[in-house]
């Protein structure tokens, strides 16, 4: 090839998503270095208009289109390798045009939703001091914990899914000042995940679509968990990318609600939490006890009835495929992230100026 025909190719058209797609790569190493400039940037000011933009357009809708998307891209996928079998394209087009379609699907990964994962850590977000908790602060807030997971205790056969929706909507519209959030943000509208049964073995109780910014949900979810899962995959929505973060918004919009079946929802999901850390404890058994029967028997419900569901060969492949997905993305503890949600409620709970900014406009 001469010099003109390479320096041609090199900007032609077929050459422009490989570009978009390495000057996105070169982003997520300077937004990584820059968290305050990601937030104010890009979390801030940009993200909250594609968030919008995205919502309005999926809206209208009732199934997934991030999932009709993947099907797509599955399809594209093996017309191609039929093409290329029949020898109807030519195989350097074939790896070209693969190249061409993960280029496109990575930069509209991160310029949709995927640069929140550069922007700044919830402590400095929150303005929420880190603690040094001990043993014996941490068995304080979690015996306050079961003491609202007792309080909060209620029956879900007379509330919709509809009413959950509304009521925790209302939260993250009354909490949005101190959870830092550009509310509304677009439509949160929950969508069924289309094989909810397949996704049920895998324990995915929900997830969050970054190419048309959908909330998806599983229709094997029980009502118990219905409040608590919706407001975890509406903090995706508002861009917190970390697993543990999206817990915390979750159990904090939840708890802070005047709605004792979300209060309920989001107190007794923290507990399983804080009993898994405290696993080792002295004092375990003694906290164990405090939890009332019927949290008791709420909790093996739960469980039983994901077990029920599991099949543990799929569930181990998507555990370590969202493990290295998260890794991948700075999320340095992959899935165990999840857990650092207790730390987040110890640092909330400790901090006593944080709490105090709770309803108040700022």
């Amino acid at each position: 090839m001469s010099k003109g025909k390479f320096k041609n190719s090199l900007f032609s058209r077929d050459a422009f998503p490989i570009w978009m797609a390495l000057l996105t790569f070169g982003l997520t190493f300077l937004l990584d270095s820059y968290p305050a400039v990601t937030e104010i940037v890009y979390s801030q000011a940009l993200f909250p208009v594609i968030s919008f933009i995205l919502t309005f357009v999926s809206r209208w809708v009732s199934f997934s289109m991030d999932d009709l998307f993947y099907v797509l891209l599955a399809v594209f996928a093996l017309a191609l390798l039929i093409l290329l079998l029949l020898r109807k394209i030519k195989f350097g087009r074939f790896i070209l045009t693969i190249i061409q379609t993960l280029a496109i699907c990575y930069v509209l990964f991160y310029w949709f939703w995927g640069f929140n994962y550069f922007r700044s850590g919830i402590n400095d977000r929150l303005q929420m001091a880190k603690s040094n908790s001990d043993t014996a602060q941490f068995i304080k807030v979690f015996k306050n914990l079961i003491a609202q997971t007792n309080e909060s205790y209620c029956s879900y056969d007379s509330i919709s899914h509809e009413s959950i929706e509304a009521l925790v909507e209302a939260s993250y519209k009354k909490n949005a000042s101190f959870l830092k959030l550009k509310y509304p943000q677009g439509h949160r509208r929950p969508k069924p995940i289309t094989l909810s049964p397949f996704f049920a073995k895998a324990s995915i109780a929900g997830y969050y679509g970054p190419f048309f910014s959908e909330v998806h949900l599983n229709d094997s979810l029980t009502k118990i968990e219905y409040p608590q899962v919706l407001a975890h995959e509406y903090a995706h929505q508002f861009g917190i990318t970390s697993e543990a973060e999206a817990n915390f918004y979750s159990w904090f919009v939840c708890s802070q609600s005047e709605s004792q079946h979300l209060r309920y929802s989001a107190n007794i999901h923290m507990v399983t939490y804080f009993l898994a850390q405290s696993k080792f404890l002295h004092s375990y058994d003694k906290l164990l006890r405090r939890i009332d029967q019927p949290v008791i028997e709420d909790i093996r419900k739960v469980q039983d009835h994901w077990d029920r569901l599991r099949n543990k060969q799929i569930d181990m492949v998507a555990g370590k495929v969202n493990d290295v997905y998260l890794k991948t993305n700075k999320i340095e503890r992959g899935v165990a992230d999840y857990f650092d949600v207790v730390q987040f409620v110890m640092d909330f709970s400790i901090d006593s100026l944080a709490q105090k900014r709770v309803g108040r406009k700022q």
